[in-house]
């Protein structure tokens, strides 16, 4: 079996509730072994037989019969290492890791997004797309609460099946993986 770690979109925001407890419980409805979740935000990890594909098919469809519509993004482990060896800002990754956040997406990111977004936003924040991750530095704690790079992002018509997680939460992620 492999060891891969599902990324749930937008949960726990605002009416968008799942308890840990019950996002274990979904994972090993659909046969998942050594299900372990991080944080109350939608991570959850585990050990499957099935392509990743398939995985987030399977999640996404046993949420929605719980009542939860939301999108599944999954990484294995060598996937994660990829992500955090590509890091294009090191050195936020020291100073600030909460504020320093990958965006997960489940197809390639589109290189003509950041090229739309580049004559829309103005703020201080840096964006680099590697792959299917998209890596943005908010370069303070102010920046993260006041910045308006959501709205441009979604302006700029970045992908929507993505979700976001800061650097610690990857590097913790990696973790679980590698266990």
């Amino acid at each position: 079996m492999k060891r891969w770690a599902a990324l749930l979109r937008g949960v726990n925001l605002g009416k968008r509730k799942l308890l840990s407890k019950d996002l274990q419980a979904v994972a090993e409805s659909l046969g998942f072994a050594r299900v372990e979740t991080l944080l109350a935000s939608g991570n959850v990890v585990f050990d499957t037989n099935f392509p990743g594909p398939e995985i987030e098919a399977k999640l996404e469809a046993a949420l929605l019969a719980q009542g939860l519509k939301t999108d599944v993004v999954v990484r294995d482990l060598e996937a994660m290492r990829a992500v955090i060896a590509a890091n294009p800002y090191p050195e936020a990754a020291s100073d600030h890791p909460s504020h320093m956040l990958v965006t997960f997406h489940r197809d390639p990111f589109p290189a003509e997004a950041l090229e739309r977004h580049g004559g829309l936003h103005l703020g201080p924040e840096l964006l680099h797309a590697n792959g299917r991750e998209l890596y943005s530095d908010y370069r303070s704690q102010q920046g993260m609460r006041d910045s308006k790079l959501l709205q441009t992002m979604k302006k700029a018509k970045f992908p929507a099946v993505a979700t976001a997680r800061n650097w610690n939460t990857v590097n913790k992620l990696a973790l679980m993986l590698a266990d």
